[in-house]
Protein backbone atom coordinates (compact mmCIF):
# COMPACT_ATOMS: atom_id res chain seq x y z
CA UNK A 1 0.00 0.00 0.00
CA UNK A 2 1.52 3.24 -0.87
CA UNK A 3 0.71 6.57 0.76
CA UNK A 4 2.35 9.67 -1.40
CA UNK A 5 1.78 13.44 -1.66
CA UNK A 6 0.61 14.50 -5.29
CA UNK A 7 3.81 15.43 -7.15
CA UNK A 8 3.48 17.87 -9.10
CA UNK A 9 1.60 19.84 -6.52
CA UNK A 10 -1.70 21.55 -8.00
CA UNK A 11 -0.98 25.45 -7.41
CA UNK A 12 -4.15 28.18 -8.42
CA UNK A 13 -4.85 31.93 -8.06
CA UNK A 14 -8.16 32.94 -6.87
CA UNK A 15 -9.82 36.07 -8.18
CA UNK A 16 -13.52 37.90 -7.77
CA UNK A 17 -14.35 36.77 -4.19
CA UNK A 18 -16.39 39.21 -1.80
CA UNK A 19 -13.06 39.98 0.44
CA UNK A 20 -15.21 40.17 3.60
CA UNK A 21 -17.12 36.98 3.52
CA UNK A 22 -15.41 33.63 4.57
CA UNK A 23 -14.83 30.94 1.97
CA UNK A 24 -13.04 27.47 2.41
CA UNK A 25 -11.19 26.16 -0.46
CA UNK A 26 -11.26 22.06 -1.26
CA UNK A 27 -10.25 19.28 -3.51
CA UNK A 28 -11.82 16.33 -4.93
CA UNK A 29 -10.52 13.90 -7.66
CA UNK A 30 -12.90 12.05 -9.56
CA UNK A 31 -12.84 9.49 -12.31
CA UNK A 32 -12.62 10.64 -15.80
CA UNK A 33 -14.39 7.33 -16.96
CA UNK A 34 -15.37 3.72 -15.97
CA UNK A 35 -12.42 2.18 -17.79
CA UNK A 36 -8.98 0.74 -16.23
CA UNK A 37 -5.97 1.28 -18.58
CA UNK A 38 -2.17 -0.37 -19.24
CA UNK A 39 0.83 0.52 -20.75
CA UNK A 40 2.13 -0.97 -24.16
CA UNK A 41 5.65 -0.27 -24.56
CA UNK A 42 6.30 -0.94 -27.79
CA UNK A 43 3.87 1.97 -29.11
CA UNK A 44 4.38 4.39 -25.87
CA UNK A 45 0.80 4.33 -25.78
CA UNK A 46 -1.78 3.96 -22.52
CA UNK A 47 -4.57 1.32 -24.21
CA UNK A 48 -7.89 0.55 -22.63
CA UNK A 49 -7.38 -3.03 -20.23
CA UNK A 50 -11.07 -3.30 -19.16
CA UNK A 51 -13.72 -1.73 -17.09
CA UNK A 52 -12.77 0.37 -14.11
CA UNK A 53 -12.70 -0.89 -10.54
CA UNK A 54 -14.83 -0.79 -7.89
CA UNK A 55 -15.57 2.44 -6.82
CA UNK A 56 -13.72 4.19 -3.71
CA UNK A 57 -15.32 5.99 -0.71
CA UNK A 58 -15.35 9.76 -1.50
CA UNK A 59 -12.92 11.65 -0.04
CA UNK A 60 -12.17 15.78 0.18
CA UNK A 61 -9.20 17.69 0.75
CA UNK A 62 -9.95 20.38 2.49
CA UNK A 63 -7.80 23.40 2.14
CA UNK A 64 -5.54 23.82 5.68
CA UNK A 65 -6.03 27.65 5.62
CA UNK A 66 -9.31 27.17 5.73
CA UNK A 67 -11.72 29.32 6.47
CA UNK A 68 -10.50 32.30 5.45
CA UNK A 69 -11.66 35.67 3.74
CA UNK A 70 -12.01 36.23 0.40
CA UNK A 71 -9.25 38.68 0.62
CA UNK A 72 -6.52 36.43 2.13
CA UNK A 73 -7.49 33.93 -0.06
CA UNK A 74 -7.09 36.37 -3.37
CA UNK A 75 -3.90 37.73 -1.72
CA UNK A 76 -2.04 34.40 -2.43
CA UNK A 77 -1.04 30.85 -4.42
CA UNK A 78 -3.29 28.48 -3.11
CA UNK A 79 -0.98 25.26 -3.38
CA UNK A 80 -2.17 21.36 -2.69
CA UNK A 81 1.02 20.30 -1.80
CA UNK A 82 0.06 18.71 1.34
CA UNK A 83 -2.25 16.61 -0.36
CA UNK A 84 -1.71 12.74 -0.07
CA UNK A 85 -2.70 9.79 -2.70
CA UNK A 86 -2.95 6.20 -1.79
CA UNK A 87 -4.24 3.09 -3.16
CA UNK A 88 -5.05 1.66 0.51
CA UNK A 89 -8.88 1.42 0.39
CA UNK A 90 -9.16 0.36 4.26
CA UNK A 91 -7.50 4.18 4.71
CA UNK A 92 -8.81 5.82 8.10
CA UNK A 93 -6.48 8.69 7.85
CA UNK A 94 -8.52 10.97 5.25
CA UNK A 95 -6.18 10.42 2.51
CA UNK A 96 -7.86 10.72 -1.03
CA UNK A 97 -8.23 7.02 -2.12
CA UNK A 98 -7.76 6.24 -5.94
CA UNK A 99 -7.03 3.19 -7.96
CA UNK A 100 -3.77 2.47 -10.47
CA UNK A 101 -3.88 2.82 -13.64
CA UNK A 102 -6.98 4.74 -14.13
CA UNK A 103 -7.52 8.03 -15.09
CA UNK A 104 -8.85 11.28 -12.76
CA UNK A 105 -9.21 14.82 -12.62
CA UNK A 106 -8.79 16.73 -9.93
CA UNK A 107 -11.33 19.62 -9.20
CA UNK A 108 -11.09 22.71 -7.10
CA UNK A 109 -14.20 23.91 -5.18
CA UNK A 110 -14.65 27.39 -3.68
CA UNK A 111 -17.36 27.25 -0.72
CA UNK A 112 -18.93 29.77 0.75
CA UNK A 113 -19.17 29.41 4.39
CA UNK A 114 -22.83 29.72 4.62
CA UNK A 115 -23.27 26.97 2.10
CA UNK A 116 -20.36 24.40 3.91
CA UNK A 117 -22.60 22.54 6.77
CA UNK A 118 -22.34 19.54 4.31
CA UNK A 119 -18.87 19.95 3.79
CA UNK A 120 -16.75 16.72 5.08
CA UNK A 121 -13.25 15.01 4.06
CA UNK A 122 -15.62 11.67 3.88
CA UNK A 123 -18.50 13.06 2.09
CA UNK A 124 -18.68 14.27 -1.45
CA UNK A 125 -18.77 18.06 -1.69
CA UNK A 126 -21.86 20.02 -1.08
CA UNK A 127 -23.33 21.55 -4.24
CA UNK A 128 -25.42 25.12 -4.18
CA UNK A 129 -25.03 28.37 -5.38
CA UNK A 130 -22.54 29.50 -2.94
CA UNK A 131 -20.11 26.35 -4.63
CA UNK A 132 -17.95 27.06 -7.41
CA UNK A 133 -15.99 24.37 -9.06
CA UNK A 134 -13.03 24.62 -11.20
CA UNK A 135 -11.49 21.81 -13.27
CA UNK A 136 -8.76 21.98 -16.06
CA UNK A 137 -8.13 18.89 -19.09
CA UNK A 138 -4.47 19.48 -18.60
CA UNK A 139 -4.14 17.99 -15.50
CA UNK A 140 -5.90 14.70 -15.88
CA UNK A 141 -3.54 11.91 -15.26
CA UNK A 142 -3.06 8.54 -14.72
CA UNK A 143 -2.55 6.60 -11.55
CA UNK A 144 0.95 4.13 -11.01
CA UNK A 145 2.75 2.62 -8.43
CA UNK A 146 5.86 2.61 -10.77
CA UNK A 147 7.64 4.32 -13.31
CA UNK A 148 8.90 2.15 -16.11
CA UNK A 149 10.97 5.40 -17.77
CA UNK A 150 13.91 5.69 -15.62
CA UNK A 151 14.61 9.54 -17.10
CA UNK A 152 11.05 10.10 -15.59
CA UNK A 153 11.85 8.62 -12.24
CA UNK A 154 15.05 10.35 -12.18
CA UNK A 155 13.42 13.89 -12.77
CA UNK A 156 10.86 13.27 -10.10
CA UNK A 157 13.30 12.27 -8.17
CA UNK A 158 15.60 15.76 -8.36
CA UNK A 159 12.28 17.81 -8.30
CA UNK A 160 10.50 16.64 -5.90
CA UNK A 161 10.98 17.99 -2.35
CA UNK A 162 9.71 14.96 -0.97
CA UNK A 163 12.56 12.96 -2.23
CA UNK A 164 15.50 14.13 -1.40
CA UNK A 165 16.53 10.59 0.63
CA UNK A 166 16.84 9.12 -3.16
CA UNK A 167 19.28 12.20 -4.28
CA UNK A 168 22.76 11.41 -5.32
CA UNK A 169 24.70 14.97 -6.06
CA UNK A 170 27.43 13.47 -7.56
CA UNK A 171 26.27 11.72 -10.98
CA UNK A 172 26.25 12.87 -14.51
CA UNK A 173 22.92 14.57 -15.87
CA UNK A 174 21.58 13.95 -19.28
CA UNK A 175 18.93 13.66 -21.65
CA UNK A 176 15.79 15.01 -19.97
CA UNK A 177 17.51 15.88 -16.65
CA UNK A 178 19.93 18.12 -18.60
CA UNK A 179 16.88 19.67 -19.83
CA UNK A 180 15.24 20.50 -16.88
CA UNK A 181 18.44 21.57 -15.01
CA UNK A 182 17.73 25.15 -16.40
CA UNK A 183 14.69 25.76 -14.29
CA UNK A 184 16.67 25.47 -11.30
CA UNK A 185 13.15 26.55 -9.83
CA UNK A 186 10.63 25.14 -11.30
CA UNK A 187 6.95 24.92 -9.66
CA UNK A 188 3.99 23.65 -11.79
CA UNK A 189 2.18 26.34 -13.51
CA UNK A 190 -0.69 28.39 -11.33
CA UNK A 191 -3.87 28.46 -12.59
CA UNK A 192 -6.13 31.62 -12.11
CA UNK A 193 -10.01 31.20 -11.17
CA UNK A 194 -11.94 34.02 -12.08
CA UNK A 195 -15.82 34.78 -11.03
CA UNK A 196 -18.45 37.24 -10.57
CA UNK A 197 -18.75 38.40 -6.91
CA UNK A 198 -20.24 35.52 -4.87
CA UNK A 199 -22.54 38.42 -3.48
CA UNK A 200 -24.47 38.40 -7.02
CA UNK A 201 -23.88 34.65 -7.93
CA UNK A 202 -27.49 33.89 -7.79
CA UNK A 203 -28.57 35.90 -10.50
CA UNK A 204 -25.29 34.77 -12.76
CA UNK A 205 -24.57 31.84 -14.75
CA UNK A 206 -22.95 29.25 -12.07
CA UNK A 207 -20.89 27.83 -14.66
CA UNK A 208 -19.37 30.97 -16.16
CA UNK A 209 -15.35 30.69 -15.25
CA UNK A 210 -12.17 32.28 -16.69
CA UNK A 211 -8.91 31.25 -17.66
Amino acid sequence: MLILRMFPAMRVKIAGLDPHQQYYIAMDIVPVDNKRYRYVYHSSKWMVAGNADSPVPPRVYIHPDSLASGDTWMRQVVSFDKLKLTNNELDDQGHIILHSMHKYQPRVHVIRKDFSSELSPSKPVPSGEGVKTFSFPETVFTTVTAYQNQQITRLKIDRNPFAKGFRDSGRNRTGLEAIMETYAFWRPPVRTLTFEDFTNMIYRDLGYMEI
